[in-house]
C-alpha cells in the first residue's frame, strides 16, 4: 500500500467528537490541529492535538461556524484534510466545496453529494427515481397554506410540515386538520428561516408510532460500499434521539437483511463516499420507508464500533486517503449488543431547560462493557454556548440483557455534581417496561414523560 498521503488534520469541532478524531488520527500516526473558541481556550481537545488555534470569539456563529477563519487555520498551519465532526459545518456543503477548491481534503463525502441529499425533498425525489421506499407526500416545495391545504386533502390527515433544508428535528410540525395546518404552517415556516436560513417546506403523510431505524454505511471511491449493520434510534424528544441501540429488536433476520441492501442501494445511487447513515421509518406492519440520509459521522456511531469491531473514523480517514475499503460485506458479522446514553446538561424535571456552570465533582462508571465519550472533567466550566450533551455512556454485553444490566450500573455509578444533568431521567428511561421489552416507538417519550 502507498503511503497515506494525509499527514496533518484539521479538527473542525470541539468536545468529544473532537478528542475521538483526535485519538484515531494518533493510532494512524496523523498529525492534529485543533480549533478552539476564546471560551474553549485550555479545553481537553485543544492538549491533545498537536497544535492547536483560536478562531474567533465563544459563539459559534464567529468561531466554529466561521468558514473564512477556519480555512485561514487550515492555510496558516499547511494541514492536508479537514475532519469536521458532526455538527457546526459537518452538513454544510459550501464549506466542503472551499476545502475542495483549495486542494484541501474534506473528510466526508463530495460537496456536491452533501448538497443533493442536504434538500430533504429533493433526497426523496432521487430516491423514488431509484426505486427506494419513501413516505407518501408532495416532496417539492409547498409556497403557502391554501396549497398546503389542497396536498393534505389528497394524503389524507394527519400530515407533517417539514422543512426542505431542516435537521435535527427542526422545522418539523404535525397538523391533524385544516385548522392545525393553517397555524402550524406559519410557525414551521418562520422556524427553518431562523434554523436554516431558508423557509423552503414539503409535505408527507405522518407515520404514527413509528420505529427510528438508521444503518451506518461505509463507502470507498471505487464504488465499494458496505453497511455495519442498523440501530434503532426510536427511543426520542420532540425528535431529538436520548438513547440508542443496537441491533434493534424489532428486526426480523429477514427484514433486517432487506433494509440493509435498500440502505447501500441508497449509497450507491448517489455516488456516496466516506461514512453516512442511512435513516428509515418503519410503522406497526414493517413497512420501511426512507427518512433521510446524514452525510456525516453521527452522534451515536460508538454503539456500531462495539459490535462490529470497525473503527469508522479510522475508516473515515483510510477513504479520504483514497485506500479501498479492506472488508465485503459478508465479512461484518454484528456481535453482541450496545445502548448509548446521551448524558446532557438540563434539567428534566423543568422540561429539560439546558444548564451551565462548574462542575464541582465528576465521577465516571468503569469496568467491563463500559466505554466513556466525554471531555469534560472535575472543575471544567460548561459553556452556554453550545450543545448541551457533555458525555456518552456506551455499554456493551454479549446480548441485550447483559448490556442493560451494565447500563443501569454505569448510571447508578455516574456522579456529576455542580450542574443539573439527565441522569437520573435516564434512569428512569432505563427501567421502564416498554424499553425492557423492546416495545417502544418515536412516540414513547411524548406519551409516557
Amino acid at each position: 500500500m502507498e503511503e497515506r498521503y494525509i499527514k496533518k488534520i484539521l479538527v473542525a469541532n470541539r468536545g468529544e467528537i473532537a478528542i475521538r478524531i483526535i485519538r484515531a488520527c494518533k493510532e494512524l500516526d496523523i498529525k492534529t490541529v485543533a480549533i478552539y473558541s476564546e471560551e474553549d481556550r485550555g479545553c481537553i481537545h485543544t492538549k491533545l492535538a498537536d497544535e492547536s488555534i483560536c478562531i474567533g470569539k465563544a459563539s459559534a456563529r464567529e468561531s466554529y461556524l466561521n468558514i473564512p477563519n477556519i480555512i485561514s487555520a487550515c492555510q496558516v498551519l499547511n494541514v492536508d484534510a479537514v475532519h469536521p465532526g458532526f455538527g457546526f459545518l459537518s452538513e454544510n456543503y459550501k464549506f466542503a466545496r472551499i476545502c475542495e477548491d483549495l486542494n484541501i481534503k474534506y473528510i466526508g463525502p463530495r460537496s456536491n453529494t452533501i448538497y443533493e441529499m442536504g434538500n430533504k425533498a429533493n433526497a426523496k425525489i432521487i430516491m423514488e427515481e431509484n426505486g427506494i421506499n419513501t413516505i407518501p407526500g408532495y416532496h417539492q416545495n409547498v409556497s403557502d397554506v391554501n396549497e398546503a391545504i389542497n396536498i393534505a386533502k389528497q394524503i389524507g390527515y394527519p400530515v407533517l410540515i417539514k422543512a426542505t433544508y431542516g435537521g435535527g428535528g427542526k422545522g418539523i410540525r404535525l397538523a391533524k386538520n385544516n385548522e392545525d395546518l393553517k397555524k402550524q404552517f406559519n410557525i414551521a415556516k418562520l422556524e427553518a428561516k431562523n434554523c436554516f436560513d431558508k423557509d423552503e417546506l414539503y409535505i408527507e403523510k405522518f407515520i404514527e408510532s413509528p420505529k427510528h431505524i438508521e444503518f451506518q454505511i461505509l463507502a470507498d471511491e471505487y464504488g465499494n460500499v458496505v453497511h455495519l449493520g442498523e440501530r434503532d434510534c426510536s427511543m426520542q424528544r420532540n425528535k431529538q434521539k436520548v438513547l440508542e441501540e443496537c441491533p434493534s429488536v424489532c428486526l426480523s433476520k429477514k427484514l433486517r437483511y432487506k433494509i440493509g441492501q435498500e440502505a447501500v442501494k441508497v449509497a450507491k445511487a448517489v455516488g456516496y463516499e466516506n461514512a453516512g447513515t442511512i435513516e428509515f421509518l418503519i410503522d406497526k406492519d414493517n413497512n420501511y420507508y426512507f427518512l433521510e440520509m446524514n452525510t456525516r459521522i453521527q452522534v451515536e456511531h460508538a454503539i456500531t464500533e462495539e459490535v462490529t469491531g470497525i473503527d469508522i473514523v479510522k475508516e473515515q480517514i483510510k477513504i479520504a486517503s483514497r485506500e479501498r475499503l479492506s472488508f465485503l460485506q459478508e465479512d461484518i458479522v454484528i456481535k453482541g449488543h450496545a445502548i448509548e446514553c446521551r448524558i446532557n446538561v438540563e434539567n428534566p424535571r423543568e422540561n429539560f431547560k439546558p444548564c451551565s456552570g462548574k462542575i464541582e465533582k465528576f465521577i465516571m462508571p468503569g469496568g467491563n462493557g463500559i466505554r466513556i465519550d466525554t471531555s469534560v472533567y472535575g472543575e471544567c466550566i460548561i459553556s452556554p454556548y453550545y450543545d448541551s450533551m457533555i458525555t456518552k455512556l456506551i455499554a456493551y454485553g454479549k446480548n441485550r440483557s447483559e448490556a442493560v444490566s451494565r447500563m443501569k450500573r454505569a448510571l447508578d455509578e455516574m456522579i456529576i455534581e455542580g450542574v443539573e444533568t439527565n441522569i437520573h431521567f435516564q434512569k428512569w428511561l432505563i427501567n421502564q417496561k416498554s424499553f425492557l421489552d423492546g416495545n417502544y416507538s418515536t412516540e414513547f417519550l411524548s406519551k409516557r414523560w
